[in-house]
């Protein structure tokens, strides 16, 4: 048992990890009732004793006292902050988190960890604060550096649980600042962000932030679940919140964006957004994929609660929203949760494993059962409080690989040998079937591009477990074959053939990201060859081929108005160009080609074999792709005619009659106008005239 001088010492030097013991409310050996306090700056305090102020004794190096009656309760008197308020004493209040759930978080299955951890707005036993617990194993001692105590490093000690540190501040409410101050192995002073924050300073200031979004929680319907997503149109509209209207700010917000947004979708006939990481991130141009705020959104646009807004007027409309989600990396950042004690802590401690060359950031230690809790809880704050309906997991390929874009000799193998992450492969297991079992409609999306296998075969099953994967291979093979000279693009029909073996492999989403169009790839209207006309009639025929191949789809945005330069985060999409008639008649064609797509089952049913046939054909120059998409009574024939002359089509072993119901080529489209004309001769066969650069849509009568 230590003396009151030791206390004194720890406490002065910064090392006490059981505050509690000394600070507050005491019985001494003679049986007197105190009050102990540390407030370094002070030569004079006072404490409110039942509303009356009473001098306390300095007790010399900045730690007071004052004999208090013997029938004061713990919650009967307040002591002053450098703030100037008064509040109940935070050396009373000894327990933060019960024994099963400190257990649950060593165990990996604190799954709500985001009501605990971190600063959090509670009411304890009727006294309105905060609780702060922070994860820190090695530190020597922790201390909250709050606007309560001006950011000053020792008046406001936590207490060691275990490898958790906690502490219960009463009197502060929303909107309190604060960092964890660290005391680490090496004696250096580490002050640190919240790992669990729920909203921060806005960058360049790093301070967390106190704020309550649970009181906004609402129970609005998701919008597609995934226990009937297979059968059901899905077409996403990509976004970067920061840059698709910038309403002459330099940071629209949330609410605002909702508003528009919603109305546009449900003009265009996207039926879900999927927002580009909203989650807290210091560095504009990483769009958000360098995360340091795992349990929150970024202060430009606005609060958690102004999102929790946009989910809702999102769902009000119809619209699902699906979030990009980081788990692969994160950035090195000293005010963040990088060394964070000291040493590698959320991050694998071998630099093999734990450092990513080729974004210079940090890897996630996914065997260790902290780290997993960490990502677990924050994939489920985004479903069960803020309502999202689906989470694209970012970069699932370089948590797959040990080796991911590292060269012989820059990684470790696995434990036999081999390049997978085991530990990774492992945690994206459990986080599916958590989510899935924790919320069953909930859609879970993987970006995925070196064909692991089973990425959307159930864990039962053997697989990761996804819902859905990025269909990476088909959006290179088909950027390719677009991407070249209409009289060399016979020779690269091989490409879009190919897609068609491994359709069925995975239960795909086709994708036109923003990954495509950055970095001097082209705008995807550049990437088209040819003047201007056969530029916007190759585009309308990029996406013809989208919305009628197998797969869910996802466009970013300004795609659907043919932007010209490449994708900037800090400017808006050029809306000004829908002035220009071949702009907005893209425009239309995307409109209404996507309400053809939800009006005809046939073109939504995209995982299941037989629902698309390749058609044989023999035309003038070889290069139409025909190929009929079925769903019970209803087939259509989707024709595209690649170059940039007439061809005359003739269907083999086809008979039907055949009725056009969409052509790109239309006039009102920005089309030549030249009629599509459909002939069945005296043979029995079709034969039709494909105008240059057409897709023609037809129902089978």
């Amino acid at each position: 048992m230590i003396d009151e001088s030791e206390h004194q010492t720890y406490i002065l030097d910064g090392t006490h990890q059981d505050p509690h013991s000394y600070l507050g409310l005491h019985v001494d050996g003679e049986g007197k009732k105190w009050v102990r306090l540390f407030r370094p700056k002070e030569k004079e305090l006072s404490i409110d004793l039942r509303g009356v102020l009473h001098e306390c004794i300095p007790l010399g190096n900045g730690f007071f006292a004052l004999e208090v009656p013997q029938d004061l309760g713990e919650q009967e008197y307040k002591v002053p902050f450098a703030s100037g308020m008064y509040a109940h004493d935070p050396y009373v209040f000894r327990s933060i988190l019960q024994e099963e759930q400190v257990n649950a978080f060593h165990e990996g299955t604190l799954f709500d960890a985001y009501a605990h951890m971190g600063g959090r707005c509670k009411t304890i036993d009727g006294i309105l604060g905060a609780t702060f617990v922070v994860w820190a194993p090695r530190a020597k001692s922790v201390h909250l550096i709050a606007d309560c105590n001006h950011f000053e490093r020792g008046t406001l000690p936590m207490k060691k649980n275990r490898e958790l540190w906690e502490l219960f501040v009463p009197g502060i409410v929303e909107g309190e600042k604060y960092k964890f101050s660290l005391l680490a192995l090496d004696g250096g002073i580490r002050d640190k962000s919240d790992p669990y924050e729920l909203y921060s300073e806005m960058r360049p200031q790093t301070a967390s932030i106190l704020i309550d979004p649970f009181k906004e929680q609402k129970d609005t319907p998701r919008v597609l679940c995934r226990k009937s997503f297979e059968e059901e149109p899905m077409s996403i509209y990509e976004f970067h919140m920061g840059s698709w209207v910038k309403e002459g700010q330099a940071f629209p917000n949330y609410r605002s964006v909702a508003k528009k947004l919603a109305a546009y979708c449900k003009k265009m006939h996207f039926t879900h957004v999927e927002v580009l990481p909203i989650s807290g991130h210091p560095l504009d141009e990483s769009w958000g994929y360098q995360v340091t705020g795992y349990f929150g959104v970024t202060s430009r646009y606005g609060t958690p609660n102004d999102f929790q807004f946009f989910v809702d007027h999102m769902h009000s409309h119809g619209i699902g929203v699906i979030l990009d989600w980081v788990p692969a990396h994160f950035p090195q950042d000293d005010f963040s949760f990088a060394c964070f004690d000291g040493a590698p802590l959320y991050e694998h401690a071998d630099p093999l494993r734990g450092f990513h060359p080729q974004w210079t950031t940090n890897i996630f230690d996914y065997a260790k059962k902290e780290v997993q809790t960490f990502l677990l809880s924050s994939a489920l704050f985004y479903l069960e409080v803020m309502n999202v309906d689906g989470i694209r997991v970012d970069a699932v390929s370089s948590m797959l690989f040990l080796d991911y874009e590292r060269k012989e000799g820059e990684w470790t193998p696995n434990e036999f040998g081999g390049n997978q992450n085991l530990d990774a492969i492992g945690f994206l297991k459990t986080l599916n079937t958590v989510v899935h079992k924790r919320n069953p409609q909930a859609l879970m999306i993987a970006e995925e591009s070196h064909a692991f296998p089973g990425v959307t075969k159930s864990v039962e099953e053997g697989g990761l477990g996804f819902d859905m994967k990025w269909n990476l291979g088909w959006m290179n093979d088909t950027l390719h074959f677009f991407s070249h000279e209409y009289a060399y693009r016979h020779h690269e029909l091989k490409h879009l053939y190919f897609t068609q073996v491994y359709m069925h492999e995975e239960k795909y989403l086709l994708v036109l990201s923003h990954d495509e169009v950055v970095h001097e790839k082209k705008s995807l209207l550049e990437k088209m060859p040819g003047d201007e006309w056969q530029q916007f009639a190759s585009l309308r025929m990029l996406f013809t081929y989208m919305m009628t191949f197998p797969g869910k789809k996802l466009l970013f945005m300004g795609g659907e108005i043919g932007q010209r330069n490449e994708w900037d985060c800090k400017a808006e999409i050029h809306w000004d160009l829908l002035s220009e008639p071949l702009h907005r008649q893209l425009q239309d064609y995307v409109k209404d080609l996507q309400e053809m797509y939800k009006t005809h089952a046939s073109l939504w049913s995209d995982y299941t074999v037989g629902t698309f046939t390749h058609i044989e054909t023999t035309c003038d120059h070889s290069c139409v792709l025909a190929y009929t998409r079925q769903k019970e009574e209803e087939r259509l024939i989707v024709f595209h005619n690649f170059l940039a002359l007439e061809q005359t089509v003739s269907m083999l072993s086809f008979s039907n009659t055949i009725e056009p119901i969409l052509s790109s080529n239309d006039e009102k489209y920005g089309g030549n106008g030249f009629s599509d004309m459909i002939v069945k001769n005296d043979t029995g066969k079709v034969q039709l005239r494909l105008p240059p650069l057409t897709s023609l849509l037809c129902k089978v009568l």
